[in-house]
């Protein structure tokens, strides 16, 4: 693991780090924000997930998260939305399948199944890394994401069996078997048998009888992919039928973007928060 930048923002660090990943089988990427509380002893931590065609980048610079990190006296990992490098699987002409669209699953099909364990990285490899060499409190860990990633937060959080205490997302893709984006990607990942999806789904997963944390969703009512690729009312649907508490909030006026993030991240940190040193 090699240290590459190193920030102080609002009294803690943000520093980002490459490193050679098993998971992925390449070089990859992620910041951390430790608060000013992680000096004195160890933290719990909040992983957030990015969406399509981000790295750790754009939240680490947009969303203003690391201002509330450090009020709530949370770590804050960041980590790259697939694998990179010259030999790893792409399509150039789509931002949709491939290099920052690793959807959060561990892929099975060639050539995609070479690097494309995003699921195994965020999970497992980059959980123990972080856990291993960072002031944060082992097993104490929430998780959040945006678009792709807010699909990625809660399909991790309701495979995890009590693995994170909370999950929350901003407009995430909540049933990706029916939509364009899922389809897509799930097809080239996984396969054509659709039956092999259903694990990677968090609809599909409530209506399965999964184990919940605490959730929250944020959605922006003039988002202009909510109809044709978000389904949060297949996922209220779900939950309904299954008796899982679900808070979601519908945002007026509020579209897909780091505006609409960067407006209710606060909440969303003090309400994991609430949930990490409850």
């Amino acid at each position: 693991m090699q240290q590459v930048e190193r920030v102080k923002e609002w009294g803690g660090w943000l520093e980002r780090y490459t490193h050679a990943s098993s998971s992925c089988n390449c070089e990859m990427t992620f910041s951390i924000y430790l608060p000013p509380q992680a000096a004195k002893g160890p933290v719990p931590t909040v992983y957030w997930l990015s969406g399509l065609t981000c790295t750790d980048d754009n939240v680490r610079t947009k969303a203003g998260a690391q201002r509330y990190a450090a009020e709530y006296g949370l770590a804050l990992v960041m980590p790259d939305t697939s694998p990179r490098g010259d030999d790893v699987a792409d399509e150039p002409e789509r931002y949709d399948l491939g290099k920052g669209a690793g959807f959060y699953v561990d892929s099975t099909q060639a050539p995609w199944s070479a690097h494309y364990r995003m699921y195994s990285y965020v999970t497992k490899e980059l959980v123990e890394l972080v856990e291993s060499n960072f002031p944060v409190i082992a097993g104490c860990k929430s998780v959040t994401g945006h678009s792709m990633g807010g699909h990625g937060a809660l399909v991790v959080a309701l495979k995890s069996a009590g693995g994170y205490k909370s999950a929350s997302a901003f407009a995430p893709i909540c049933n990706p078997t029916v939509c364009g984006w899922g389809e897509g990607c799930f097809t080239a990942y996984l396969g054509e048998n659709k039956s092999d999806w259903s694990s990677y789904d968090a609809t599909a997963l409530i209506e399965s009888g999964a184990a919940a944390p605490p959730m929250m969703i944020d959605q922006g009512m003039d988002d202009e992919f909510l109809a044709a690729q978000l389904y949060p009312q297949n996922l209220r649907a779900a939950c309904k039928n299954k008796g899982v508490a679900l808070e979601y909030r519908e945002q007026e006026g509020y579209d897909h973007s780091y505006h609409f993030i960067s407006s209710f991240i606060g909440e969303h940190l003090a309400w994991h928060a609430k949930h990490l040193n409850a």
